[in-house]
């Protein structure tokens, strides 16, 4: 099994949909992460927004690691500060996958474009910004050239927050062309790469129904996914620093190697590099605890021989 770590690097207005006046002060906090990164030999997939694409200073951070292969960069894009700006700026339309395709498609060529011009590089991997991916986002991909889309979070509906629905779709990679994804109608050779979420119990299916059961009315609220977790019935676990401990991403890891998966897909936000941009850390204790986090699983990772890869090269193990 391969370790992927992809984050998404972005501005620091957390929440913000604004075209312009971003601010991009934790990307100066990528050097201390890289730093970790380099000690376990890990090379992780920095997912860039157009404001970080276009910033002077953060241009040049995220080159110098490039230059010397330790890295690769690919796009992530947030619609508000994306242009052209063509739409209204709402929640709703903060979802790449809401708005009309061909400003979907003119907002990812502009971000592309400046990629290749600002780094020069060929990105050929993607995750849409809040995870507003759809059919529409996928075909634009397709006519991008782009290879690898890694915008699905596993077993998570997004709908309350005017996005997708992936409740049913689990962690494994696959082809979004293959008859059985449940895109195969797309006709388009793209690979997707979920951000891993899954469940400390191995029937993963069985899981999901039953969580997504009590996600439904009129169960919703009522606290029976508490109970079940602290009786480890059913124990839903994101491999993320953000929003997991490290002994249980070890422990989900290890159930996805012992199932044969391919990958696990480790995620977060550069945001969560500098104390007080988001309600994740919030001070230098926190700021430790989240870099504890991550290393302890670099430390398993090692000891478990999950090899570090790019995001783009999860192709070469799906041919």
């Amino acid at each position: 099994m391969k370790l992927i770590i992809t984050i998404d690097t972005e501005e620091d207005n957390w929440g913000e949909y604004r075209t312009s006046g971003q601010t991009l002060e934790n990307i100066k906090r990528i050097t201390r992460l890289q730093d970790v990164f380099d000690r376990y030999g890990v090379i992780p997939t920095y997912l860039i927004t157009y404001p970080v694409a276009t910033d002077e200073q953060s241009v040049s951070i995220l080159s110098g690691i490039l230059k010397r292969d330790a890295c690769e960069i690919g796009m992530h894009c947030h619609p508000w500060n994306t242009p052209p700006f063509e739409e209204e700026l709402s929640a709703r339309n903060s979802m790449l996958c809401n708005l009309p395709p061909d400003l979907q498609y003119k907002k990812m060529e502009t971000l592309d474009r400046t990629i290749r011009e600002n780094f020069g590089i060929d990105p050929k991997t993607f995750r849409a910004g809040r995870w507003g991916f759809n059919r529409e986002v996928a075909r634009n991909l397709h006519k991008l050239q782009y290879k690898v889309d890694s915008s699905v979070t596993a077993y998570t509906n997004w709908a309350s927050e005017h996005g997708p629905d992936f409740s049913d779709i689990p962690p494994e990679s696959f082809w979004m062309d293959a008859g059985n994804s449940g895109w195969g109608d797309l006709g388009i050779a793209l690979l997707e790469v979920p951000a891993t979420i899954g469940f400390l119990q191995e029937n993963f299916a069985l899981c999901a129904l039953v969580w997504n059961t009590l996600d439904s009315k009129p169960l919703r609220g009522l606290p029976i996914k508490g109970l079940l977790n602290r009786a480890n019935l059913l124990n839903r676990v994101v491999l993320s620093p953000e929003f997991a401990d490290s002994a249980r991403m070890i422990r989900l890891a290890e159930v996805m190697k012992k199932k044969g998966s391919k990958f696990v897909n480790m995620f977060f936000h550069s945001t969560s590099l500098l104390p007080g941009l988001t309600t994740i850390v919030n001070n230098e204790a926190e700021e430790e605890a989240f870099y504890r986090r991550i290393e302890d699983f670099l430390i398993f990772a090692r000891k478990a021989e999950l090899t570090s890869i790019r995001l783009s090269q999860a192709l070469k193990m799906n041919q």
